[in-house]
């Protein structure tokens, strides 16, 4: 199981490496709050945390029998960007209709991709496939407790810029290991899951306190990085009883936060990566100075952002 004891060495060990992002500031009504702008990570996106902490903690062995990885995309080159660094054969599943950008990016890491058919196909599957015939570690997008704890190595950021724990997180949310980490590493704070309408698999497990699958007519949703099929128990053990409520937006609102992050943030932030401050925009949870929105990925192709900026 993750720990808080892991998080606080994930942070260590991820400060020696990467300077913390930026805690912005952010006028919403008559609010002021915050945003943690992950979306200027070296890869784009805060899954960089999750595959640094993964991989330093393979021992020789399994360094040498590589890592597979599935993902849409970010965590993709989270995996990718590490294991270039440590020396370490890559081979991320992703979906075949992932964000040319992020398949591009991946690719240019170093790493081999094997695409999926989505829907259609259980990527942990072949995941699993490629591991029985190849061998290598499953370094999973979320269900990974060092994977956990590299993420809420953001929290523990936050807390020292803040120079206090926030009151609430608002986290974009796919499979839930982002929620988890900031979970434990801000354990006073209200951590609220923020998902896509229809895919809120991690709010609705939360409720029903067992695995909820996503629908087979589940329907799309332009947050291509929050589509989980479900979440895991280890995420589901760390959130039951200790996340906020989770919480949903459409993919219009999520458009409506792109748009804002431009303008008044001078950010560019892709649709999944930009749910949480959709649901603060959209007054879907109080706000206020101590409250905290993270931006988790800004890995988007120029035409589809150039549509959502031009739209309204």
């Amino acid at each position: 199981m993750p720990t808080r004891a892991g998080v606080l060495e994930a942070a260590e060990k991820i400060a020696t490496i990467l300077p913390p992002t930026p805690l912005l500031p952010v006028t919403i009504g008559e609010v002021q709050s915050w945003v943690k702008a992950e979306v200027l990570q070296p890869v784009g996106a805060f899954k960089i945390r999750g595959a640094w902490h993964r991989l330093t903690a393979l021992d020789a062995d399994e360094r040498a029998a590589g890592v597979v990885a599935v993902s849409s995309g970010n965590h993709a080159q989270g995996v990718a960007w590490a294991a270039k660094r440590l020396g370490i054969r890559a081979t991320i599943v992703m979906p075949h209709d992932a964000p040319q950008v992020k398949l591009d990016a991946t690719k240019a890491l170093g790493a081999e991709i094997v695409l999926y058919q989505r829907p259609g196909e259980d990527r942990d599957a072949v995941a699993a496939g490629i591991i029985a015939e190849r061998g290598g570690t499953l370094v999973h997008a979320f269900g990974d407790p060092w994977v956990i704890e590299g993420q809420g190595s953001a929290g523990i950021e936050i807390t020292a810029q803040l120079g206090r724990e926030p009151t609430r997180i608002l986290a974009c949310c796919g499979g839930g290991g982002l929620t988890a980490g900031l979970v434990l590493a801000c354990p006073d704070a209200q951590v609220h899951p923020v998902e896509p309408v229809g895919w809120d698999m991690v709010g609705q497990a939360m409720r029903s306190g067992d695995i909820v699958s996503a629908a087979p007519d589940a329907p799309k949703t332009i947050c291509d990085a929050l589509q989980p099929l479900a979440t895991k128990l280890v995420n589901l053990a760390v959130l039951m009883n200790h996340a906020a409520p989770g919480l949903v937006v459409s993919d219009d609102e999520v458009r409506a936060a792109q748009r804002f992050a431009f303008s008044q943030l001078r950010l560019v932030v892709e649709p999944g990566g930009a749910a949480a401050l959709a649901a603060a925009l959209a007054g879907k949870v109080a706000l206020d100075g101590h409250t905290v929105i993270m931006l988790t990925g800004g890995n988007t192709d120029p035409a589809s952002f150039a549509a959502t900026l031009a739209s309204s």
